[in-house]
């Protein structure tokens, strides 16, 4: 049994370091201590066994000594044995490292500013001095105040200043939930509190552990509540260093009470051109580019997000572009941004109008209007409701043709990596260009605005798209005129915000419609007037009366992602052209009609994750029942599906998951979906479940799943082993990248 108990701890193990987990220092211990007795125990009892089969009395006695030996020997090794066996019994054997800030930063591009090395020195030593707990950075956008910081936090961890070192993306329309998600992550911490200020108490608990803390917040842009976010000053006890990055000297100075702060200002001329011409090629120094190109480094003015991005933008050019573009960079924009020459904004302006297609342009101008940190879904249903993409008609077809354009405009440092690879940020200097490009056609409110009238219907009726991010309105108007409107985006600071009835009336042309933390109890019934709207999603609000959707006979997306939501009207039936149904999080829904799936015979991806596990019988339909599994059987264009199904056997005979391309599955009574988002969104195929029998009992469903499976999780597995010994299993497990098994003792 010791045998079989360490070949199945080795298991676990092995398939942990594959998936580039940590062994627990006691599993190794406990390893090496059933090797040790497994070895010695074999070694013993053979010497035993080979005396007592000698004979006494000229070989006509057995020899009874040896034997009593052998059995008290046994008898010895039994119990020693059952110890060890009840040590083995681990739950986990592993566990993952908790992420670090990623500093990649490649330090020549660093060490290249000698005009940085005396700031950073002196900021080195401020974070070192114990009687500094707020220390700022501040400095025009785009001159590399984040660039900075990070070095600041690779040389703290090379030189071990700190047990712990956290950072978060505060931004310009701060959200307090994803600042503590972004330390979270991390910290190594999982909330389980739902409240803002629970979650904060969490937070400030697994910081007060570390005995010494560094803390980064970026982009600060007004005051921010420390503790409401969960940071404290630190005590006695312990150290706790923040370190503010911000534009604005009053902001640290006076709303966030730094000690120190150091400025960081434009790169000296020497300096911007070895980086201009690093970045554009050695061939600038060329005798017929030399001169043009030195008057285009100039026009940067010393900004490094500047010579970036225009850099990039010219590298192997020919010296016509040059010329051209030389030409256009001498008429600066009239544009006025705050401590920004109009040199820097036509550079930007310059490297936006070269961009390779409108899609891109498109792309990078949604981006600006939607926030930083966008999840890339997101900007995937608005982009397809707004039909950014024209000839392309599958989700998937669109999914893929915007990550390859995200990745363009990320390699032409327009667009920038996020906190996590599902989402998408941009620097706030790109962000305040493109804006001001469609200046004409939007209207974007901030976190900081105050919007006591809205603009004139003459002006409204120009306006394209509207994004309201976070900031102070009173009331919205009875009507809002706006013929030509296309995206409506809408974040509240009061969830009781009153969207009067007649509010969508005027707005006949819009096709893409988001509103975010709000109370609608009945949908204003001019939503029912939008014939052209496509996608419609509501995040995190708490809703009453849906029925009207049923009436938006366009609509190809919809999502009610992390709402508060008890039933799926069987009007949404109608919606025969629906291609996206997101249902992930609404944990509050219990009740989905039966015949509603299967009339949604467009239905390309279906969510339904996190939340309704009440999945009825076949055949049954009855007024009080809930929708079956087998109506997805009717979806022939389904190709990705998240769901949660209670066991094995909602899933009717016959079914066939064959046409999934993408697919999160969790087959199990336990409501527990405790496991990283990003990371398993890394794979397109996982499969969790509980087993308990052999995987030939299975439901041929579910062995379909098996078989195609890249990320398997098995939990309560009582009967693994024979999972594990059946000649079979080849046949199931071809495409598996990562396996984890947890197991259930009794």
């Amino acid at each position: 049994m010791l045998k079989d108990e360490r070949d199945r701890v080795l298991l676990d193990v092995d398939a942990a370091r594959k998936n580039d987990e940590n062994i627990y220092s006691e599993v190794n211990t406990w390893l090496a201590k059933a090797y040790t007795m497994i070895g010695s125990e074999l070694k013993e009892v053979k010497g035993l066994e080979d005396e007592a089969k000698n004979k006494c009395f000229i070989g006509l006695c057995p020899d009874f000594n040896a034997r009593y030996q052998l059995s008290k020997k046994a008898e010895e090794g039994a119990g020693a044995v059952d110890e060890l066996l009840q040590q083995g019994r681990f739950v986990k054997v592993s566990y993952r490292d908790v992420p670090q800030p990623v500093v990649d930063v490649p330090p020549k591009d660093f060490d290249d500013f000698n005009s940085r090395k005396v700031v950073f020195n002196d900021i080195m030593e401020a974070v070192k001095d114990p009687n500094l707990n707020i220390i700022g950075v501040y400095g025009m956008p785009g001159v590399g105040k984040t660039t900075l910081v990070e070095e600041v936090i690779r040389q703290v961890k090379a030189d071990k200043l700190f047990d712990s070192v956290v950072m978060a993306a505060v931004t310009q329309t701060p959200d307090v939930r994803k600042i503590q998600d972004q330390i979270a992550d991390m910290s190594g911490l999982k909330f389980e509190e739902q409240s803002t200020s629970g979650r904060a108490n969490r937070l400030c608990q697994r910081l007060k552990k570390e005995k010494k803390i560094l803390v980064v917040l970026d982009d600060i842009w007004a005051k921010l509540d420390l503790m409401e976010v969960g940071i404290s000053l630190g005590d006695e006890n312990q150290r706790c260093t923040i370190l503010l990055t911000s534009r604005d000297h009053n902001v640290l100075k006076k709303d966030m009470d730094a000690k120190q702060v150091f400025l960081i200002g434009v790169l000296e001329h020497e300096e911007a051109w070895e980086f201009f011409k690093k970045i554009a090629g050695d061939g600038v120094e060329s005798s017929d580019l030399l001169p043009i190109a030195t008057e285009v480094a100039k026009k940067c003015g010393g900004l490094p997000i500047a010579i970036r991005t225009l850099a990039t933008s010219l590298r192997n050019e020919p010296p016509y572009v040059w010329e051209d573009a030389l030409r256009q960079l001498s008429k600066p924009s009239s544009s006025n941004f705050k401590g920004v020459p109009g040199t820097v904004y036509s550079t930007i302006q310059w490297s936006y109008d070269r961009l390779q297609s409108e899609d891109h342009k498109q792309t990078l101008l949604l981006c600006s209007l939607l926030g930083h940190n966008l999840h890339l879904e997101a900007l995937l249903m608005c982009a397809m409701g707004l039909g950014l993409f024209p000839g392309i008609s599958t989700i998937e077809e669109t999914r893929n043709r915007l990550l390859t354009v995200v990745s363009h405009l990320k390699a032409s440092c327009l667009l920038l990596d996020s906190y996590n690879n599902l989402r998408v940020d941009m620097h706030d200097l790109i962000c305040d260009v493109a804006m001001s490009i469609a200046a004409n056609h939007v209207f974007v409110l901030r976190c900081e605005d105050v919007l006591n009238y809205w603009p004139d219907d003459e002006t409204m009726k120009e306006c394209d798209k509207i994004s309201l991010l976070f900031p102070s309105i009173n009331k919205l108007p009875d009507q809002l005129k706006c013929p030509k409107l296309t995206l409506f985006n809408m974040y509240s600071k009061d969830p009781l915000m009153n969207i009067p009835a007649n509010f969508f009336k005027e707005m006949k042309n819009l096709k893409a419609l988001s509103l975010f933390d709000m109370n609608l109890l009945s949908l204003p019934s001019s939503i029912s007037l939008l014939p052209n709207l496509r996608t419609l999603c509501f995040y995190g609000c708490v809703l009453g009366d849906i029925t009207l959707i049923g009436e938006l006979k366009n609509l190809e997306i919809l999502s009610f992602d992390s709402s508060d939501i008890e039933m799926l009207p069987e009007e949404i039936g109608q919606l025969t052209k629906l291609k996206w149904l997101d249902l992930t999080s609404c944990s509050n829904l219990k009740r989905i009609p039966p015949g509603v799936f299967c009339k949604l015979s467009r239905l390309e991806e279906l969510y339904v994750a996190h939340c309704f596990v009440g999945w009825g019988a076949e055949g049954n339909s009855s007024q009080e029942s809930n929708c079956s599994v087998a109506e997805l059987n009717a979806l022939s264009c389904l190709t990705t599906l998240e769901i949660h199904l209670p066991n094995a056997k909602v899933i009717p005979k016959g079914f066939s998951f064959e046409k999934l391309q993408r697919y999160i599955i969790f087959i199990s009574e336990s409501s527990d979906w405790d496991w990283d988002w990003v990371w398993v969104r890394g794979y397109s195929k996982t499969l969790k479940l509980s087993l308990q029998t052999r995987i030939r009992s299975l439901n041929n469903g579910v062995k379909v799943l098996l078989k195609k499976a890249e990320n398997l999780y098995i939990d309560e597995a009582k009967g693994v082993e024979f999972l594990l010994h059946e000649s079979e299993v080849g046949d199931y497990f071809q495409q598996l990248k990562n396996l984890h098994i947890q197991m259930l003792f009794q």
